[in-house]
Parts: structure tokens; sequence; C-alpha cells
């Protein structure tokens, strides 16, 4: 019997965030396409230099963007969130409604739209590895914010919802 690998990972939390980039399309308005999408598969790498990977399915147009690009934006999405996260982890035609609707503004490093949320991440791809049905990505984090009084939002279950309160 082959290991059942999501099943068990279901029962680990992990925060949720956005990834956002952007390539150039001179008839999309300022002259660049954005797309975003939601993943819970990021994970610090290494805090000098500081390092965090992101794993996305060779198949994805949002990983061929991201690679295109070499850098992006990652908003962690606090307690409210969920109703983003949901509606940019649909297919990219959805996600390109939900982006013109939902307040982000482009950081200063990447131009790779910004969400609101617990905290942020701006960053330049540095290495990547192939790792099964996904491509794991390697990037430099060239800025970093947060939102200290903001709850997180994790997933646990296959369910989102607010992280408790920390203590």
């Amino acid at each position: 019997m082959e290991p059942d690998l999501r099943t068990v990972m279901r029962h680990f939390a992990t925060g949720v965030g956005v990834v956002s980039v952007w390539t150039p399309e001179p008839s999309a308005g300022g002259g660049r396409r954005h797309d975003a999408v939601t993943v819970n598969s990021l994970a610090p790498v290494s805090w000098d230099p500081p390092l965090v990977s992101l794993c996305l399915r060779h198949d994805s147009a949002f990983l061929a963007d991201l690679l295109k690009a070499g850098k992006w934006a990652v908003s962690i999405l606090g307690a409210d969130g969920a109703a983003t996260a949901g509606r940019l982890a649909r297919p990219r035609e959805k996600r390109s409604e939900a982006l013109a609707e939902l307040r982000s503004a482009p950081g200063e490093h990447t131009g790779a739209l910004v969400f609101e949320g617990a905290g942020w991440l701006e960053c330049a791809l540095t290495e990547s590895f192939t790792a099964g049905d996904h491509l794991m990505v390697i990037g430099r984090a060239l800025a970093t914010g947060v939102t200290p009084s903001r709850r997180r939002l994790v997933f646990l279950n296959g369910v989102m919802s607010p992280a408790p309160a920390a203590g």
C-alpha cells in the first residue's frame, strides 16, 4: 500500500499566504498583468541569508510567470483573509477578476502585489529544484514587514480558520 501523504499532512497546521507576480503585457493596465495564487507551502530555509521556499506544480501557469519574472511577493494572510485565500485558489480567469477587486499595492522592490495581512515578503529567485510533481523555488527576501496585532489564518484538516490568539 502506498503511503497516503495527503491524508497525513491534513493534520499538520500551516499558515496561509498569497504569492503574487507580474509579467509585462502591453495591453494590460500599466503594461503589467498581475496574478496571485493561494499557497500553504511557504517555508523559511535560511536566516542568513534570508531565504524562503515555495512549492508549485510543474504544470502551473503561475509557476511559469514566477520563473519568468524572477521575483514575487508573499502576503501572509490574517484571520480575516479566508475569503481572499478562497478567491485566489481558483483558476487564473477567476483570480484575475478577484485581483481587480481586492485591496493591494505593488511592492517597492518587486512591483508584485502585496495584500493586507499579518505579514509580507518580497523575494528574488535564487534557485529551483524538481521535487516530484512540484518545483521548489528558493527566494531571497529583499524586504519584509509585519502587522503584529493581526491574528493569523491557518489551514488544518482541509479548513481555513483563525489561529488562536498569541498568549
